[in-house]
């Protein structure tokens, strides 16, 4: 596969991949829509597992850990960037557009709008990070739609580690799940999936939620906000074919790619 990681000018040019991060390998979700909206691009993909999860440590350290990040792959060459990841959102993605205004740049957050304007005053469960359901940004957004739904925040600690391990169905993750949603199902209308790496436990969300309960995540919306961004931009790569997927990792450890490919291929 062609090293993507050779160009390091600053200036964000069409034929430059885009750079997609999070604390772990939860955001190879919107990766996934990412290529799906646009298959010619390429993409160089960043885990900070080393340093996962971001969604229990404290907001400063959040902060300059998703900068540092960020900044690592701006100095790889990549002509625009997602932020893949909730609880980094929150944190950085204001300040970082600051930093980088020439840069498209696009965070993630809980797909709580199509979810509460579900007709009838529905009851919207909202699965996140703790330090998700802490920060203003979130409960801004769940002032905006509360007059709209019923929302409940559901901290979910412990629930990423179990995709950061490669567990995404086994049997102690459906007790695990069992044990976080039962006192909830009878009563909420959908469930809201506020951290990349939920997606990728959706079947068994599913699964105990039931046919009633519609499930909701901000992959796609956020893939096609990237498009819109890099059009507006005239940065849209004019290549034809496929393009590419670069994994890197903070952990340095074969593992962790050959995870991050398996999620990307997941079915």
């Amino acid at each position: 596969m062609e090293d993507i990681r050779e160009t390091k000018q600053m200036n964000p040019d069409s034929e430059q991949p885009v750079g997609v991060f999070d604390s772990g390998v939860g955001g190879i979700s919107v990766l996934r829509e990412l290529y799906r909206v646009m298959p010619n691009e390429n993409y160089l993909y960043f885990g900070d597992s080393k340093n996962a999860p971001y969604g229990t440590r404290p907001l400063e350290e959040i902060r300059k850990l998703t900068i540092a990040n960020v900044e690592f792959l701006l100095e790889q060459g990549v002509k625009g960037i997602v932020v893949a990841c909730n609880t980094a959102t929150a944190a950085a993605v204001r300040i970082l557009r600051g930093m980088y205004p020439q840069v498209p740049l696009v965070g993630i957050e809980p797909a709580l709008k199509p979810a509460a304007l579900q007709p009838g005053h529905p009851t919207v469960l909202v699965m996140a990070t703790p330090m998700t359901i802490q920060q203003e940004k979130y409960k801004t957004l769940m002032m905006r739609y509360e007059e709209k739904a019923d929302i409940i925040g559901l901290p979910c600690p412990g629930l990423m580690e179990f995709v950061e391990t490669g567990n995404t169905d086994g049997p102690d993750l459906k007790r695990f799940l069992e044990n976080l949603l039962s006192p909830y199902l009878r009563e909420i209308d959908s469930i809201v999936l506020g951290c990349t790496h939920y997606p990728f436990v959706r079947g068994l969300i599913e699964e105990l939620a039931g046919e009633r309960v519609r499930i909701f995540d901000g992959g796609n919306g956020t893939a096609r906000e990237m498009k819109r961004r890099l059009e507006a931009a005239g940065l849209c790569t004019r290549r034809t074919g496929q393009g590419t997927v670069t994994f890197e990792n903070s952990l340095a450890a074969e593992e962790e790619i050959e995870l991050s490919w398996n999620l990307f291929q997941k079915k």
